[in-house]
């Protein structure tokens, strides 16, 4: 099993990087692709240049086996939607692969909102991220979903293309993107919040510095 897990990473942190490794563990995947999407489509837009977040994804990553980046959003034209995505996955890996999509549990909420969110299980299995304690908040009609699509087995998984939902327990880790920009803004240093290679990056490129905007 392949796992996909998208987002801004503007920039990539721990909170996103123990999940996925979570994830990887957990579920016995081969490996997680990481994809840092182009023009966001239900999020503000990123903040630092798309080389400056591949390059940061790359440095995170390269002393962990499993991880891979995918920079397939970033050289598509246009809005980045999963559909699309999972689509360019499936002709690069074939039909029969069982491939995970990665989202937190905020994500889930939303989840029937996302452009053809049915085709997106036809394509791939949905794993969501939960952090302990917190509770997965979702609306009847996701309920319903759940209740003929859920799974707690990573070996059914396993034994299909997509189709599943299972929800996966990771640690909970309060980082956000949002402090670590606020914080360089600012002045201050956010160490022991990413890695220091990024870190590193982030202060020779002066990314950040005149911005605290959310996202």
């Amino acid at each position: 099993m392949i796992g996909i897990y998208g987002g801004t990473f503007d920039p990539i942190h721990f909170g996103h990087l123990r999940p996925a490794l979570d994830i990887l563990e957990g579920l016995g995947l081969e490996q997680v692709r990481l994809v840092p999407l182009n023009v966001a489509v239900h999020r503000p837009q990123p903040i630092a240049p798309a080389v400056a977040r591949l390059t940061m994804l790359e440095l995170a990553i390269q002393a962990q086996p499993g991880f891979v980046v995918d920079s397939r959003e970033l050289d598509r034209e246009g809005r980045s939607y999963s559909y699309d995505t999972l689509v360019s996955l499936r002709r690069d890996l074939g039909a029969e692969r069982p491939l995970c999509l990665m989202i937190g549990a905020d994500a889930y909420r939303g989840f029937l909102d996302w452009h053809r969110p049915l085709d997106i299980l036809g394509l791939a299995h949905l794993v969501v991220m939960r952090r302990p304690g917190h509770e997965v908040v979702a609306g009847a009609r996701l309920r319903h979903l759940y209740l003929e699509r859920g799974s707690d087995s990573p070996a059914e998984l396993a034994s299909a293309p997509g189709g599943r939902i299972l929800i996966q327990e990771v640690t909970q880790l309060e980082i956000s993107s949002t402090r670590i920009r606020d914080l360089v803004a600012r002045g201050l240093s956010p160490r022991y919040l990413l890695p220091d290679a990024v870190l590193k990056l982030i202060t020779d490129e002066s990314l950040y510095r005149s911005s605290a905007t959310d996202a």
